[in-house]
């Protein structure tokens, strides 16, 4: 499957990874060596994860990206037969994001 993502999720990479590599100068590239790991993992097994929650039909995955401490939600579109990543969002915030 193709995985892809949203504008928002998009943006959420590029600042993270961005943030990494100003603030980790041990492992500057780990969130985006994590991010890509996960997508190659999405294409292959995109039930991969835990369900989340639904949203109306859609059911929402979540998946944790353990040194980065980020979560990825994404859910499968079985019209377009794709992975669309909706956000990336800290496991350290304690709360969701807005889905």
């Amino acid at each position: 499957m193709k995985v892809h993502f949203t504008p928002r999720a998009r943006r959420r990479a590029l600042a993270i990874a961005k943030w990494w590599r100003a603030n980790r100068p041990a492992a500057p590239d780990l969130f985006e060596r994590e991010l890509d790991e996960v997508r190659r993992r999405l294409a292959e097994q995109p039930e991969l994860g835990l369900v989340y929650e639904k949203v109306g039909d859609v059911v929402m995955r979540r998946v944790l990206l353990p040194k980065s401490e980020q979560h990825l939600y994404w859910a499968v579109d079985k019209a377009t037969t794709s992975v669309i990543v909706y956000v990336i969002w800290g496991a350290r915030k304690g709360r969701g994001p807005r889905l």
